[in-house]
């Protein structure tokens, strides 16, 4: 009878991978099951949309064909003038590409997470809060689509032929930053894609808040910084930290002058502020949940 009343040992080495203990494991074991969560949710979306390929293929061309028209809108305006600024049309080439592809990987990969408080609102995030998978990831992978492709590959696009077009005395610096504020500008964006939405859990109707340092925030960054306020400038150093997608690098790639006058490491910082923007955004989608209550249903 005390046989059949002791509960079976269980294996440590059976635990050590099980979503639900990872809270006793390393802060790099929780990231690693978040990151595979959010795959295997990826994939399932995925799988289903490539049931009806040509749909697809037509919708990722109709993408393409839509983002490609911003770029359009830059070089009309430069049949009208030589400088913008006093920057020429492939230095702003190389602004617009890399706030776009930044912005559209973010937007890839975890802009669904906007859809939180159409969540609250119905209760439906209890039911994500309840899988044995974070809800973060849930909520980042839900409805994932790769038509959303259309604007990073625009991007791309526009960038090599930039990078050819601009007449930069090429350093090692300068070629390791290009990669490197890629994607510290996309870890930015997409903090502040999870940043913003938790406000919706105090505030609901925020979403439009969320999208004005986003798409608002690439779109500023599409012009040089001389044609804005110092102000403004510094409130996109200091506060939001947009000038770290590209403005700052840009500077240095491209041999422009900085005009706040900031210590040339700042050029150099894009991945501390990824690093802090990614801390900050953690701690707010933490006390959001913390203060998520549910509608009771």
């Amino acid at each position: 009878m005390a046989e059949q009343l002791t509960a079976p040992r269980r294996d440590p080495r059976a635990t050590r991978h099980d979503p639900l203990t990872t809270r006793r494991d390393p802060l790099a074991a929780r990231a690693a099951w978040a990151l595979r969560s959010w795959w295997l949710c990826a994939r399932m979306w995925m799988r289903s949309m490539m049931a009806y390929r040509a749909s697809f293929a037509l919708n990722l061309l109709a993408s393409l064909a839509i983002h490609s028209l911003d770029f359009v809108v830059l070089v009309i305006m430069f049949r009208h003038t030589d400088r913008l600024g006093g920057w020429n049309l492939p230095e702003i080439a190389f602004l617009y590409a890399t706030a776009t592809f930044s912005l559209g990987v973010a937007n890839m990969l975890v802009g669904s997470v906007d859809g939180l408080g159409v969540r609250i609102v119905n209760g439906s995030l209890d039911t994500m809060l309840i899988r044995p998978a974070p809800a973060l990831s849930q909520l980042c992978a839900e409805r994932f689509s790769l038509r959303r492709l259309g604007r990073p590959l625009q991007a791309v696009a526009v960038l090599v032929w930039s990078l050819t077009a601009l007449d930069v005395h090429w350093t090692w610096d300068r070629v390791l930053l290009v990669p490197v504020l890629l994607v510290c500008g996309s870890v930015i964006f997409g903090a502040i894609y999870v940043g913003g939405a938790t406000v919706q859990f105090w505030w609901g109707e925020s979403k439009e808040i969320q999208n004005s340092f986003t798409y608002g925030g690439a779109t500023l960054l599409h012009y040089p910084p001389t044609i804005f306020a110092k102000e403004l400038v510094a409130g996109v150093v200091f506060g939001v930290p947009l000038a770290f997608v590209n403005w700052l690098p840009a500077l240095h790639i491209l041999g422009r002058p900085d005009p706040l006058g900031l210590p040339t490491a700042f050029q150099y910082a894009s991945p501390v502020a990824a690093a802090l923007c990614v801390a900050a955004a953690g701690l707010a989608w933490r006390a959001g949940l913390r203060a998520y209550r549910g509608t009771g249903s």
